[in-house]
């Protein structure tokens, strides 16, 4: 099971890696003795695996995911509608530029943790909320009103591939999360790219040119969002059913947050286009 989330691609999270501990089947078992159930329900005539540090901290459920993204998001929220209120216009380009780097090194060094920090999360969160809000700020003084449009077509679109994926039953197979990862690595590269360049003037992406591949570009950006949403509700909901340890919901609320905030930033600069002309 993997994602191409950064946040949520470790190979050891939520995964049959660590089976004896979670009552995965192992190789040489009979079928059916051991395989996907519902924490603390047991196939009959199946013992579940009891181990102290995974049983002392329960299993991750859908309610922990649920409020450590609130909490999460929350954060980012908070911390931008502060930066959006108070920062002086003289500081948001420096504050855009500090708060990317630093967010994109904060995710980084979280996702490569095997057991993820709710420290790191929250600082990762606060860090982003500096980046919302500056650019926000930025957008809504050159189009006023894009950042509540923004807003409300970030959550409708969310909660609308949530629908779609429970609704529909979305099936994700490894050729979707294969295709879904090369193009957010590829489009991830370009994005990383066109910054440093237009740290110096030189970024190529996402001003001037022809409206009609400027739209195209954030059509990608925003399709690919959403890709990564449905991999992470099927990533967290295989999680659940895996019985993974409670602190991994942490993980889960995290890789939301990561997306959430990618979507926000594409819906922001598509809405852009369309005021601008």
């Amino acid at each position: 099971m993997r994602s191409s989330n950064p946040v949520l691609s470790r190979p050891d999270a939520f995964t049959p890696q660590q089976q004896g501990q979670y009552g995965y089947q192992q190789p040489g078992q009979p079928q059916g003795q051991y395989g996907y159930q519902q924490p603390g329900q047991p196939y009959p005539g199946q013992q579940y695996p009891q181990d102290p540090a995974h049983t002392a901290q329960g299993t991750m459920t859908i309610d922990d995911v649920i409020t450590k993204s609130a909490i999460t998001m929350g954060t980012v929220v908070a911390t931008a509608a502060l930066t959006f209120m108070f920062m002086p216009a003289r500081f948001l380009f420096p504050a855009v530029i500090v708060s990317a780097i630093v967010g994109f090194i904060t995710v980084m060094i979280v996702a490569a943790r095997r057991v993820i920090n709710p420290g790191a999360v929250l600082a990762y969160a606060a860090i982003e909320g500096v980046f919302i809000g500056a650019i926000s700020k930025v957008y809504e003084s050159a189009w006023g009103g894009i950042v509540p449009a923004a807003v409300m077509a970030t959550l409708v679109t969310a909660g609308a591939t949530l629908a779609a994926y429970k609704f529909f039953r979305i099936k994700v197979t490894n050729k979707f999360r294969k295709m879904v990862m090369i193009g957010t690595l590829a489009y991830a590269g370009l994005l990383m790219v066109n910054f440093v360049l237009s740290l110096f003037g030189m970024g190529f992406l996402f001003s001037g040119g022809n409206l009609a591949i400027l739209l195209l570009i954030s059509a990608i950006g925003v399709g690919l969002a959403v890709f990564n949403l449905i991999l992470d509700f099927d990533y967290i909901e295989q999680g659940i059913a895996m019985g993974a340890p409670a602190s991994e919901s942490w993980r889960g609320a995290f890789g939301l947050t990561v997306t959430m905030v990618w979507l926000y930033i594409e819906m922001l600069r598509l809405l852009s286009y369309f005021r601008s002309n």
